[in-house]
């Protein structure tokens, strides 16, 4: 039998003993957590302590992002004059989060404010011309955007033409030219002086009501609490890297997440079975998904009601209609992916540099997992869009791997695909007829950028450690590091040349547990999940190489538990 090979390729950094030892010594934390922060650029003593103990106070002045003092006086203008102040969010779950700061933020204040999300499938992505029209109607003076509009030329110009002021916060990537509102509010502003740029939405609008709060003389402190919640929400599902402001809103807004008195987030974490400490993956797995898969398939105004809800049983009923929505849209889901794996494998499309699937019978609110779930099996950039006949359009989402920029490809064709998003994930559209052109023009672009190795799939490891340096004491400092996720991931930790004592499978054949000795003989518990088959192959009393992630276990007492992640034998 040949021995079992590793999966992927194992990077694993050059360590510096010198930085490492003088965080140990200024910060006084264990070797394996000074190496760890190293590794993740923080060898500076101050820059690392403020990433251990992020601090709302350690936000950046919200005043020196772009336009700010244009927007404060026309937010300000229309609160003092009492004009209607029309919100306009979008459909996901940063789009939302950013609608309910605003208007929760705006009411408290005394403003006149009426806030809208739009419906995805008959508004679309961005700003559509009928909200336009229904402010104009209802009177609004000032047009207020959160997590869109940097786009919406057209829609700009409608409601200024239509006798309104317009302010857009957004922070998704910009074109050749701003729209012409009164006040433009993106830290991605080629002009911004703004210290960090990778803000969500709700980031944006949080720290521009920070602002705000300030420049109204009420208390700091009380707006954080308030809704730093609602900011983290909508940051940790937009996979924005948890660093610098980011890290602050995550950390602090998990705290409050714990024990957030909004009902609506309540009856949510109810619904996803989630008590105490609230973690990044209870936002990415459980209250995210939620959210977002009201918008996906039906209407995300009820996203918004809920969070915006003050009475609990009317909120625990929301909640339950979007758990019915979420269970629909699983199954949805799984079914729209069988089909896209049965095409990319009938059509042969895991050769190319770009895979583009296409249905008539698929739901737009779902292709952008469906492209996701492509992009993690195949290691392609993948469009995945759905063919509207009626519209004579292809409109669809895309998801990248790290040397693919999807903004950039959009707008390497503007003759020929309209869209935008992020380097990772955005959203298209184009002509029906020019689906085979769009297919050859993204994959003669993606051979100027990719190389074969971009699709081998790569573990970033951090370092490489003997089981005994994980003592439960260590694991307790590395949980110092949390939240995880992106820019910030869990550790990925190799130990070489371990006994393979047990293999004990479990109830499910693809998942195994296995006892694991180091030659210093500490003993070691690992899971593999997926990893049934593959340790079928080998055997007891093998040498294996293991890249992991280590866990704290608090099942039946608390220990250091070991995820695998790979494995080869020596």
């Amino acid at each position: 039998m040949p021995p079992t090979q590793q999966t992927a390729r194992w990077i694993v950094p050059q360590r510096n003993p010198e930085e490492e030892a003088v965080l140990q010594r200024e910060l006084g934390i264990p070797e394996i957590v000074a190496a760890l922060l190293v590794q993740r650029g923080y060898s500076d003593p101050t820059q690392a302590e403020k990433f251990l103990n992020p601090r709302l106070e350690d936000l950046h002045d919200p005043r020196l992002l772009p336009d700010y003092d244009l927007a404060e006086s026309e937010i300000l203008g229309a609160k003092e004059r009492g004009d209607l102040i029309f919100v306009h969010g979008d459909y996901d779950v940063d789009g939302v989060t950013s609608a309910a700061i605003l208007h929760r933020f705006l009411k408290s204040v005394g403003a006149n404010v009426e806030t809208h999300v739009p419906h995805r499938m008959r508004e679309g992505y961005g700003i559509h011309e009928s909200p336009v029209e229904v402010a104009k109607k209802k009177g609004a003076k000032l047009f207020l955007t959160c997590d869109c509009g940097i786009s919406a030329h057209d829609q700009v110009k409608q409601a200024r033409e239509a006798g309104m002021r317009v302010v857009v916060t957004d922070h998704h990537s910009i074109g050749h030219t701003l729209p012409e509102a009164h006040a433009v509010v993106n830290p991605h502003r080629t002009d911004a002086e703004y210290p960090f740029a990778e803000l969500s939405g709700a980031g944006v609008v949080f720290k521009l009501c920070d602002g705000l709060t300030q420049a109204l003389g009420f208390p700091r402190e009380k707006y954080h609490r308030a809704f730093v919640d609602l900011a983290a929400l909508g940051t940790i599902a937009d996979v924005m890297p948890l660093i610098d402001e980011n890290r602050v809103i995550a950390k602090h807004g998990l705290d409050r997440l714990g024990d957030t008195k909004k009902v609506g987030i309540q009856a949510l974490k109810d619904n996803s079975n989630i008590s105490g400490p609230v973690r990044t993956y209870d936002v990415g797995f459980k209250l995210g998904p939620r959210i977002n898969a009201v918008g996906r398939i039906d209407d995300s105004a009820l996203a918004l009601k809920l969070l915006l809800e003050t009475d609990y049983s009317e909120a625990k009923r929301m909640a339950d209609e979007i758990e019915v929505l979420n269970s629909d849209r699983r199954d949805a889901q799984q079914k729209m992916i069988d089909e896209a794996i049965e095409i990319v494998e009938s059509r042969h499309l895991y050769e190319r540099y770009v895979m583009v699937v296409a249905s008539r019978d698929w739901h737009p609110g779902i292709v952008g997992l469906v492209a996701g779930r492509l992009t993690e099996r195949y290691r392609r950039p993948t469009f995945c869009v759905v063919i509207d006949e009626d519209r004579g359009l292809c409109k669809g989402s895309a998801r990248s791997i790290p040397a693919f920029s999807l903004v950039n490809a959009i707008r390497a064709f503007p003759g020929l695909m309209d869209g935008g998003g992020h380097t990772m994930a955005a959203g298209c559209s184009f002509e029906i007829a020019r689906l085979s052109e769009v297919e050859s023009a993204l994959e003669a672009h993606a051979h100027e950028i990719l190389t074969p190795d971009d699709f081998i799939a790569a573990y970033q490891a951090d370092l490489e450690i003997r089981p005994g340096d994980l003592t439960l004491s260590v694991m307790e400092s590395i949980s110092m590091l949390e939240p995880y996720g992106e820019s910030n991931p869990e550790p990925f930790l190799i130990a070489r040349s371990l006994d393979l004592a047990q293999i004990n499978p479990t109830k499910n054949p693809a998942h195994v547990q296995v006892t694991l000795r180091g030659e210093d003989a500490t003993t070691v518990s690992a899971v593999g999940f997926s990893m049934g088959e593959r340790f079928a192959q080998t055997r007891v009393g093998n040498k294996i190489d293991v890249l992991f992630q280590p866990k704290l276990d608090d099942f039946r007492g608390r220990r250091v538990k070991w995820q695998l992640k790979d494995f080869s034998e020596v």
